[in-house]
């Protein structure tokens, strides 16, 4: 039969009508892969109707434009092709989605209405139907129908055509729908995953514990930069405890109840950090069987963390700047943006400015990144909080191991004040958990190759309650006894102004151990 004006594309016998359509429905039902589920539905089509090209288009809000999805097979017609972008104004689609009617065109080559016509006609495309796709009273794109001859679409049933556009709709809709959920569930597996790794992971401390003038100063900084969204970066020794700064910015920040994610930079192997980082789509390389969430995409709306960023290699510097300065990225292996709403805190051992000046850190990366520095001195400028940390780790070993320790030498509360802590917090945790397993009796001693610093032999215990007793009294007299406010002992000290008079209570102190 040729294909001429006298086609009949009416659609006349109402039993092969409904037969699609019923036919349209199973399928819709049945198949959820939105590709496949098109094909079926291009097949169904053209039981009913005379065409040599179909295709639809989707409306991207993003670029208030319509793209070209593959609906059937493409025989020719490139400009047709999945991937087409098609503007508003100046196409026989944008007019159809604009005024959400059907066109038909039976002759190209009489009147070519808008400028994609031109192109369909060099294609060979001489007559087309478009009608809108319709859903739930929104149009989401169009359905096109086209063919290599002219007046295929003179008797065309458009309202059965109509009727079919809205269940194609229909099922796009419901497949974007459950894509949508997918990619919820995947990320809430992502962040539920990440957050059970967090869990198992037992924290360094739970708190912040100390009341030296320079903690004091760090603590002032983070109630400052914990309210905004501004970029933070963490700078200090291996060991001072940045994650811990950088936990408490978060959890002061309208933030707090989104995830913070942490990552580790120098832990990543260089050929998976953009994996890492930014996620993959499936067979984006060789071992990429699933599609992958990144860190930047289940910090969505929350904190990331870049420990240690200083020793991540140039080309993912780049990526990560981009990131920064536009808040979007694509996945490895795929073309789509990523938007996201990430407050980002990194943090480094190293000297940034150096690693600039040698080549091996962007001058610009540095610059974005150091919005509001915040430097954590070591321990060994932070002699005063040295005692209060091993009273903090005793007591927190002690817990854990299940051991009842009631005094601490001397000698030892005076090597742990005196030693230079080259390993800051960390070794000063360590040791202490060590000191407390080789424990044998109720007296906590640390042995001399410990810390490999001499210790008296001479045994001079100090109970662990008068330590916390002659602490809260030097608070106290220098907050000249007062308890409540900005500057009063209780809040130095991190505690409860009730709960401060309850332990002086139990320890026995009364104004007249002043200065003492």
């Amino acid at each position: 039969m040729s294909r001429t004006v006298s086609v009949d594309n009416s659609c006349k016998n109402i039993e092969d009508k409904y037969r699609v359509l019923l036919d349209i429905n199973n399928a819709i039902i049945s198949d959820l892969n939105l590709e496949d589920l098109l094909l079926k539905l291009a097949a169904k089509l053209k039981e009913i109707f005379f065409y040599d090209i179909s295709t639809i288009t989707v409306y991207d809000p993003e670029k208030n434009k319509l793209i070209m999805t593959a609906f059937g097979k493409l025989i020719g017609a490139n400009a047709l092709a999945p991937g087409t972008e098609l503007t508003l104004n100046g196409s026989h689609a944008g007019w159809v989605f604009k005024n959400k009617k059907p066109l038909i065109v039976n002759d190209l080559s009489k009147k070519k209405r808008f400028k994609f016509d031109k192109t369909l006609y060099k294609e060979g495309v001489r007559s087309y139907v478009v009608v809108p796709l319709t859903a739930m009273d929104s149009t989401i794109g169009t359905l096109h129908l086209g063919s290599m001859s002219p007046g295929t679409f003179k008797n065309v049933d458009k309202e059965f055509l109509l009727l079919i556009s809205k269940q194609i709709a229909l099922a796009i809709n419901n497949a974007n729908s459950l894509k949508e959920i997918e990619d919820l569930k995947e990320k809430i597996e992502g962040e539920n995953v990440y957050l059970q790794e967090e869990i198992k992971l037992e924290h360094n401390f739970e708190e912040i514990v100390g009341k030296s003038s320079k903690l004091r100063s760090v603590f002032k900084q983070i109630e400052l930069v914990a309210k905004t969204d501004s970029t933070v970066l963490i700078r200090g020794e291996t060991g001072t405890g940045k994650e811990l700064i950088a936990r408490a910015i978060h959890n002061l920040s309208k933030r707090k109840d989104r995830p913070l994610i942490k990552v580790n930079c120098p832990a990543i192997p260089s050929g998976l950090i953009e994996s890492e980082l930014f996620g993959h789509e499936k067979g984006a390389f060789t071992t990429a069987l699933t599609e992958k969430i990144g860190k930047f995409e289940l910090a969505d709306c929350g904190t990331i963390f870049l420990d240690e960023l200083g020793d991540l290699p140039l080309d993912a510097q780049a990526k990560l700047l981009r990131v920064i300065q536009e808040r979007e990225f694509e996945r490895v292996g795929g073309n789509k943006s990523i938007k996201v709403d990430v407050r980002i805190i990194a943090a480094t051992n190293r000297s940034l400015e150096e690693a600039v000046s040698e080549g091996k850190f962007r001058s610009d990366l540095f610059f974005r990144l150091n919005v509001f520095p915040i430097n954590i001195p070591p321990l060994r400028e932070r002699k005063e909080d040295i005692l209060l940390l091993a009273k903090y780790f005793i007591q927190k070993y002690m817990n854990k191991l299940g051991k009842n320790l009631k005094s601490v030498s001397g000698s030892t509360l005076k090597v742990l004040a005196d030693y230079r802590w080259p390993g800051n917090i960390r070794e000063l945790e360590n040791i202490i958990e060590r000191a407390v397993i080789l424990s044998t009796n109720e007296k906590l001693n640390i042995p001399k190759n410990l810390i490999g610093i001499n210790i008296s032999p001479a045994e001079n215990y100090q109970k662990l309650d008068d330590i916390e007793r002659n602490h809260i009294i030097q608070i106290l007299n220098e907050t000249f006894w007062k308890i409540n406010g900005e500057k009063g002992a209780a809040n130095i000290l991190g505690i409860n102004p009730n709960t401060l008079r309850s332990r002086m209570e139990k320890l026995g102190i009364k104004k007249t151990d002043i200065n003492k």
